[in-house]
């Protein structure tokens, strides 16, 4: 099946609700994480959950319609990261079409997955528009790194992998969670669930 084929059946009328339904919950649990300061995220649970349930495409799509609302709605720092939450959708979509959300511990695999393509399109965000400060939690620990002599680029890579590390593995937990509680019919809607 060819990607013009598979985008079509992916985006699915219920797959567009679900991106919806994914966008308010990543919105409302990124705001309420950012207002605490908490050193993760956990901005990305609707993302990961639409990639999983519907697929790369969707998931991709999902994580940059979210971040390009929340710039706009709230926080300008949100919108630069659109491409970051792309890659999050499309890794954790491409993750589950690879079987690792049908268990808790290739769910944790998946998270750290997810991680490694979230770092490489991070950090350079990070370093060269914001100069490594974003106004998040994590920037505490960018600041220790950096007062323990690290070069702000070291500081950039080891705090965006820290941090996100521990935020997607959790994220990913919580959706194979979610997942694997959902009935058989709302399962039944999402074909790419059957080989997450």
């Amino acid at each position: 099946m060819g990607v013009s084929e598979q985008i079509k059946k992916d985006f699915t009328t219920f797959t567009w609700v679900l991106i919806a339904v994914a966008i308010v919950i990543n919105i409302a649990v990124g705001q309420l994480v950012s207002l605490l300061k908490l050193p993760i995220f956990l901005d990305s649970i609707g993302t990961v959950m639409v990639g999983v349930l519907a697929g790369p495409w969707a998931g991709g799509l999902a994580g940059l319609i979210t971040n390009l609302i929340w710039g706009v709605i709230s926080s300008p720092v949100a919108a630069a990261f659109a491409p970051v939450a792309m890659v999050i959708g499309i890794a954790a979509g491409v993750c589950a079409r690879m079987g690792m959300f049908k268990n808790w511990w290739t769910a944790i695999l998946a998270g750290l997955i997810i991680t490694v393509f979230n770092s490489v399109v991070a950090v350079p965000i990070r370093l060269y528009m914001f100069g490594g400060i974003t106004g998040s939690g994590a920037d505490f620990a960018m600041a220790y790194l950096l007062a323990l002599g690290r070069d702000l680029f070291g500081s950039v890579v080891v705090t965006v992998f820290t941090t996100n590390v521990i935020d997607k593995v959790v994220t990913a937990v919580l959706v194979w969670g979610i997942v694997k509680s959902l009935p058989e019919r709302a399962a039944a809607r999402f074909p790419a669930l059957a080989k997450a």
